[in-house]
């Protein structure tokens, strides 16, 4: 019986009446966000990850954030999520923020560091 309450177990947050569920339940849901001022490039940044089998499920400008590198920020669930996207992008810090309000495993802030292969670009 233990096992099975240990098996249906979410992701707990003090204060939170529900539990966030955790990347195990679903696919990996990504949001990306240009916090680089470089125009266009929350949109390669997503690109880029659907090629590498990640649901970008949101992408767009950080509104008022500007960032110096990439920010790989866990919401959600094992820390081995975030690692996999940055290592899909092949940089980025990870940290982690747990947050009920955004319904993603992982925010990406891109910074000027994250350079898209423009090869790629349609």
């Amino acid at each position: 019986m233990v096992f099975l309450a240990r098996a249906l177990r979410r992701d707990q947050v003090e204060g939170h009446a529900f539990a966030i569920p955790s990347s195990s339940d679903h696919a990996l849901q990504v949001e990306v966000l240009n916090g680089s001022g470089r125009t266009g490039l929350a949109r390669l940044g997503a690109r880029h990850l659907r090629r590498q089998g990640m649901d970008v499920v949101l992408f767009g400008n950080a509104v008022g954030e500007r960032v110096d590198s990439t920010r790989v920020i866990l919401r959600r669930g094992a820390r081995d999520a975030a690692e996999r996207v940055r290592g899909a992008l092949g940089v980025g810090r990870i940290e982690v923020a747990t947050d009920t309000l955004r319904r993603v495993d992982v925010t990406v802030l891109l910074g000027p560091d994250f350079q898209p292969d423009l090869a790629q670009r349609p």
